[in-house]
């Protein structure tokens, strides 16, 4: 059996790893250890599942176990700091993270000859050869069970070559950034950016590569001044999803260059999960799998009414049917059962369980999804384990510090917990990092509500105004609006609010914001009521 990854051969019965045709010296052990890894690239394997195979349970010390990682990670070009073909998951072990293509094959295989086409690996980063271009009877890639993009390498305009290192790092940090994005795999940056210099159609780009987007765009410097451009096409189309520049000021490069990153993930990340759900739209009922349904739940769940909900959890449903330990379509169901919940759709009592099952499945299947983390912070907060969801919003972040969604919710989180300036500071970040997001009049409602805990009653009018705005039927921002204007004196905008508001959610009552909103501080919770009954809400 043979194993083809990054330009090295992994002959299983020859017992030998070539690069290029050329035998690579390798201890037995390490030999045993790379095969074993590679062999188990689907999980996580933890060092006593290493000590047992390859030491046969025998006591090894910490130092000889990393001494042989370093010593495999060695062999196939990878090292401790870049980490991408083995990468070490802290507190749980090792993952070979290489793309892997595997074979019998003959001798001949090991003299040279071109490697196949890979197949897609497990996790995000693709490593793939665009110069091995496949023949017409052989297609280029297999079909992904999720969408691929490659980021170019930005082309520096700024006719000085000592610049080259800003566009690159932009670019390899964008990469690093949406490899973060579980639900996309990216492109290695040694496999885009081969077309560095080159003048490719983007068709051929994809073809090659295997992916359906590209980002693409440009860094010109004019003294300490920068303007960089980025822009996502979709490969097969030709269209341009989305397109933004930037103009800053070069006192801190690596403070812009982080800035820049964060800014194009942020927006970039909506108009993929959008581009989707167009191509599963013209998909028939029963052509869609799994990823259609839920990139189709994705949309009716950006919605935050009622019926979208409903349709959202019918789908993903569907989509768990199709397959049981889909991650994706279980963090998504988790968080549309915690949002019903706590617009009033679904009861508590029965929801939150629910949602928790959904959560923690969708953590099994991949513990480091962004989405999962986020789903299960949703459940601990209605289930009022306040450390416990600001501890699952923070890792959603550290997973993915792009993640708006998590941002605006980690300042709900915060904000009933009475840290109302975090959390308005976390739900305007969300806005002001995606601003064209599907979920900005819920980050919008999240700063309203932090405002009203402030006692900023102006500003909370504001921010619901503009959340309703955008989302006319958003239940969040009628409950602020009615209080916030009740505390304000605004009576006769207290009582529309009040009226929109029983017409959003015909629940409302003292009693069910007192029973299910989960206020850690007994004074939040008499301040909110307070403005409710000002208000008139009996």
């Amino acid at each position: 059996m043979q194993f083809h990854f990054s330009g090295h051969v992994l002959d299983v019965d020859l017992r030998e790893l070539t690069r290029g045709g050329e035998n690579i010296a390798v201890e037995p052990q390490v030999f045993d250890l790379l095969t074993y890894l590679v062999e188990n690239r689907d999980r996580v394997v933890s060092k006593d599942d290493l000590i047992e195979t390859i030491w046969n349970g025998r006591i090894v010390s910490e130092s000889t176990l990393t001494s042989r990682i370093n010593a495999v990670r060695t062999a196939v070009g990878d090292t401790g700091k870049n980490q991408a073909v083995i990468r070490t998951i802290p507190r749980k072990g090792f993952r070979f993270v290489g793309d892997v293509s595997d074979a019998l094959a003959s001798r001949n295989a090991l003299s040279g000859a071109l490697a196949p086409q890979s197949a897609v690996g497990s996790l995000p980063q693709l490593e793939v050869s665009p110069s091995a271009v496949p023949s017409e009877q052989t297609p280029a890639h297999p079909p992904l069970d999720r969408p691929a993009i490659a980021v170019l390498p930005f082309v520096n305009l700024s006719g000085d070559s000592e610049q080259e290192y800003f566009s690159e790092g932009i670019s390899e940090d964008i990469i690093t950034a949406l490899s973060k994005l579980r639900w996309f795999y990216v492109v290695a940056r040694n496999s885009s950016f081969v077309y560095k210099g080159k003048s490719v159609h983007l068709k051929e780009i994809g073809e090659e590569l295997g992916v359906g987007y590209v980002v693409e765009g440009s860094v010109r410097k004019d003294g300490d001044q920068v303007r960089i451009t980025a822009q996502l096409v979709d490969v097969v189309t030709g269209s341009h999803l989305w397109a933004e520049h930037f103009d800053r000021d070069l006192k801190d490069v690596f403070a812009v260059q982080d800035e820049i990153t964060q800014a194009v993930v942020a927006a970039i990340e909506p108009q993929l999960y959008a581009a989707e759900h167009f191509r599963s739209a013209r998909k028939t009922p029963d052509n869609m799998d799994a990823w259609d349904l839920v990139m189709r739940a994705l949309q009716h769940y950006w919605r935050v009414t009622r019926q979208d909900n409903l349709v959202a959890q019918a789908l993903l449903e569907k989509a768990i049917a199709v397959d049981p330990g889909y991650g994706h379509a279980l963090s998504l169901l988790a968080a549309c059962h915690t949002f019903a919940a706590h617009m009033g759709w679904q009861e508590m009592e029965t929801t939150v369980p629910v949602a928790e099952r959904a959560a923690l499945a969708a953590i099994r299947a991949d513990s480091e999804d962004a989405w999962a983390h986020y789903a299960l912070a949703s459940v601990y907060l209605f289930d009022r384990r306040f450390e416990d969801s600001i501890a699952e919003f923070e890792l959603a972040l550290q997973l993915n510090p792009n993640f708006s969604p998590a941002r605006g919710l980690y300042g709900v989180a915060l904000s009933y917990r009475g840290r109302w300036e975090e959390g308005d500071r976390a739900a305007r970040e969300a806005l002001r990092f995606s601003p064209r997001d599907p979920f900005a009049a819920i980050y919008c409602g999240v700063a309203a509500y932090c405002q009203y805990v402030g006692k900023n009653y102006d500003e909370a009018i504001r921010l619901c105004r503009e959340a309703l705005r955008q989302r006319s039927d958003f239940v969040g921002a009628h409950r602020v609006l009615t209080a916030a204007a009740a505390m304000a004196g605004r009576n006769d905008v207290a009582k529309i609010a009040l009226q929109d508001l029983r017409a959003a959610q015909p629940n409302i009552s003292l009693g069910w914001i007192e029973r299910r909103m989960p206020f850690e501080r007994d004074a939040d919770r008499k301040h909110y009521l307070r403005g409710f009954q000002l208000a008139g809400l009996k």
